[in-house]
């Protein structure tokens, strides 16, 4: 199985952090944020790596991540994304680099200690999606579960302003070689982009979606609270100090 990490856009919820460099760039703790994605595929026994990105800053990743090799890659590629077209359109941009094989898609600002080896390992076609409760599932997609039986999910609604669960699908997602197939009939969204939401409910149609729970530490890192929660826990893994050794520093009364 090869590795996509979607490193686009622009980051404008990071603003004015991002006016300067790429939003995947930005430190959590002591790593560039990308780091967390490309170990985690590492760490799955996934070394083939393309990194998608776009924007003014694209070209910064050359010089971070290099050829992959300090990060345990046996192989980077770099593709650049001209558009804001979606996480959708950034895959699709990955097929002749996928050579018809399974991929594993982790978006480059998700920052987690899960070991996803074994869903690797054993990933044998479809489409597996990992979900995480979260306290504020309306900024992601939203599993919708079958209530005769809450394993199935028959739907996955885009930030939905009233979320049918506390669920969010995480942005790490494993896929057969029909997903270009699908994305090829994927619409564009009443934003112009190609959702991936979309994408996953093909494969629902098509019953072959599965889903598993990420255990362990998991957080976007896409808004200042987001990158300052991940920062937080990254230092504590490091350092051994609790967490509220660096949130007091944040509190009026430190």
């Amino acid at each position: 199985m090869k590795g996509v990490v979607l490193a686009g856009g622009l980051g404008s919820r990071l603003y004015p952090l991002t006016y300067a460099t790429n939003k995947h760039l930005l430190p959590v703790y002591d790593q560039p944020m990308i780091f967390y994605p490309i170990r985690t595929l590492v760490q799955a026994g996934i070394t083939e790596v393309i990194v998608v990105t776009g924007g003014p800053h694209a070209g910064d990743f050359i010089r971070v991540l290099k050829n992959g090799k300090e990060l345990g890659l046996t192989h980077l590629e770099y593709a650049y994304q001209e558009h804001e077209g979606g996480i959708a359109e950034a895959l699709s941009l990955c097929e002749d680099f996928g050579d018809g094989g399974d991929i594993a898609v982790i978006l480059g600002d998700n920052t987690t200690d899960a070991d996803i080896s074994e869903a690797v390992q054993s990933f044998d076609g479809g489409a597996m999606v990992f979900l995480r409760e979260v306290p504020d599932p309306e900024r992601f997609g939203v599993p919708v579960f079958d209530p005769n039986d809450p394993s199935k999910i028959i739907a996955i609604e885009e930030k939905p302003a009233e979320p049918s669960s506390m669920y969010a699908v995480t942005g790490l997602y494993l896929y057969d070689n029909k997903v270009f197939e699908y994305i090829r009939r994927t619409k564009p969204s009443g934003r112009g982009e190609l959702e991936i939401t979309d994408v996953n409910n093909m494969y629902i149609k098509a019953g072959a979606l599965r889903w598993s729970r990420l255990d362990g530490f998991w957080s976007d890192a896409g808004t200042f609270e987001s990158l300052f929660r991940s920062s937080a826990y990254w230092a504590q893994r490091v350092t051994g100090r609790a967490c509220e050794d660096f949130t007091r520093f944040f509190r009026p009364d430190a």
